[in-house]
């Protein structure tokens, strides 16, 4: 199987891992290699929590400079910091609410318009859909859902390696029970707006 590569970036306490490991039992239960990487520990920092991952023909899941094919973004700027990982061939999916980084606040660095780091990767990037998941997640019942509102928004993407189905069974397996209505939801509605905008 050709290699399929996604780049998760995120904020730490967004649920990146959790989304990668979604994913890596939805390969596991469809039967196709999966290699990931994640960063562990900055989740009450605030800190960049990146995932690399390659579905298929795949030893090392590191991602050379271009070799994104979905980029999966929960944060704008950190889209944009992902931007080396990407190519013109990339497809993204943004999650458009910032988060804004503590070091702003104290005038050490500067945050940009959020729109100015989505215009940016839609100049450089294949197709970029922009959802506002923070207030699907709302609407789904839990914030905290905002993650499979996400993966939800990827799986509408039309190469993308895992079916919706194998997704599901994965949510309900690693998901709290008491969850899995919201987090249901919340991809469902993420497929269906991503799925109208690709």
């Amino acid at each position: 199987m050709k290699t399929y590569s996604i780049y998760i970036a995120g904020v730490g306490g967004q649920g990146v891992v959790k989304t990668s490991m979604v994913l890596g039992k939805a390969c596991v239960k469809k039967g196709v290699n999966i290699v990931m990487s994640e960063i562990h520990g900055m989740s009450q920092r605030g800190g960049s929590v990146p995932a690399e991952i390659k579905i298929g023909d795949a030893l090392n899941p590191v991602i050379e400079n271009g070799g994104t094919d979905l980029l999966i973004s929960f944060e704008p700027a950190e889209a944009l910091r992902a931007i080396n990982k990407c190519s013109n061939q990339t497809i993204a999916i943004i999650n458009k609410s910032p988060i804004i980084p503590f070091t702003v606040s104290l005038g050490i660095s500067q945050y940009l318009n959020p729109e100015e780091y989505i215009s940016e990767l839609k100049s450089k990037l294949k197709k970029v859909v922009v959802l506002d998941a923070e207030s699907i997640a709302k609407e789904s019942g839990n914030i905290l859902s905002l993650n499979m509102v996400m993966l939800g928004a990827s799986a509408a993407v039309t190469d993308f390696p895992v079916g919706k189905e194998y997704l599901i069974e994965a949510m309900k397996e690693s998901l709290p029970e008491k969850a899995i209505e919201a987090n249901l939801k919340a991809f469902e509605s993420g497929y269906e707006l991503s799925h109208k905008e690709l």
